[in-house]
Formats: structure tokens, sequence, C-alpha cells
């Protein structure tokens, strides 16, 4: 069975920590693994009464570009993953939903990464602003769910997390 022989800090930030595990695999052979250490996060589709997903388009210093994305999160130290949902809608877009679904659940980049995602579809929104992270410039995007679709086959999403959210939430919202 493999299993970690040592394991040392090497970077601890904001958003996450990385280590350097030192693990024994089955074949007996001792290798090191470079692990981003993360809290996981939170998609949130959100969906208004009209038809409309609500999208944010912001700044994404390490892509070097604006990007549409989904509202998401970071979970805080053992917060509820629905909790987090909850608060971020309402600092990403400034709504809050009366309903939650659980669409899935998935890792992020595994190979690497502990950072596990919950996806939620959120609707029959209203307004019910939170105060933005001070580093976030959020501009608020909402576009008809045939739009959104359209955008996917052309695309015009280049954030995993959003399309993987997308994909999930499908059945939902092309009824």
């Amino acid at each position: 069975m493999t299993q970690t022989i040592h394991s040392e800090l090497i970077y601890s930030g904001k958003v996450f920590t990385v280590r350097v595990d030192h693990v024994q695999l089955d074949s007996g052979k001792v290798i090191k693994l470079d692990i981003v250490q993360h809290n996981g996060a939170i998609i949130i589709v959100p969906l208004d009464r009209e038809g409309n997903v609500w999208f944010v388009e912001q700044y994404r210093y390490a892509a070097g570009e604006r990007l549409l994305e989904l509202p998401a999160g970071t979970l805080e130290d053992q917060e509820d993953p629905l909790a987090s949902a909850q608060r971020e809608l309402r600092e990403e877009i400034g709504m809050a939903a009366a309903r939650f679904t659980h669409l899935g659940e998935f890792y992020l980049a595994p190979g690497y990464s502990t950072e596990y995602s919950y996806i939620y579809l959120a609707e029959d929104l209203s307004p019910s602003p939170l105060p933005c992270d001070e580093d976030e410039m959020i501009n608020v995007v909402k576009l008809p769910i045939t739009t959104v679709f359209q955008w996917v086959k052309e695309k015009k999403f280049r954030d995993a997390k959003t399309l993987a959210a997308l994909l999930l939430a499908q059945p939902y919202l092309l009824k």
C-alpha cells in the first residue's frame, strides 16, 4: 500500500499551502510529490426566473486576461459547502437564492492538488448583497440559457470549473 514517509511544508499562503511528500509506492520505490493543499471550493450556477444564468467577469492575473466565470469561492476552514455557496452568491452577484440543489463534486487536479469542489444550482434569486472581497473587481453578466450553451459550443468559456459546472447543470437548465 502506498504510504507517506515524510512531508515537508514548502510554502504557506492565504489560499493554499505547498508541501513535498516523500511517498513509498507499492513497489517499494520512494518518490517525491509536490502537493498543493487547499480547503476546497464551491461553484454556483445562479438561475433567475427569466431563464438567465448569472456570471461574473473579472481580471485573472495568472491568466493575464478577463474571464467570464460562474460565481465561485474558496471554503473557509471547516466551512460547510452550502453555507459557503450562500455567502459567495451574495458577495459576488449580490443575490440570495430560495433554493439550492447540489449538482455534484469533483477534484480540480488530483495529480497535485487536494482541492475538491462542490457545485450548486441556485434558483429563485432575490437581491441580498454582501460586500465583495477587497481584491475582487467583478462585473455581473446575465445570459439566457440558450446563449450559455451556444457559447459553450463556441468555446467562449475558458474556465474549467465553469465548464464542469455547466455540464453538471445542463439537465436542470435545458428541461
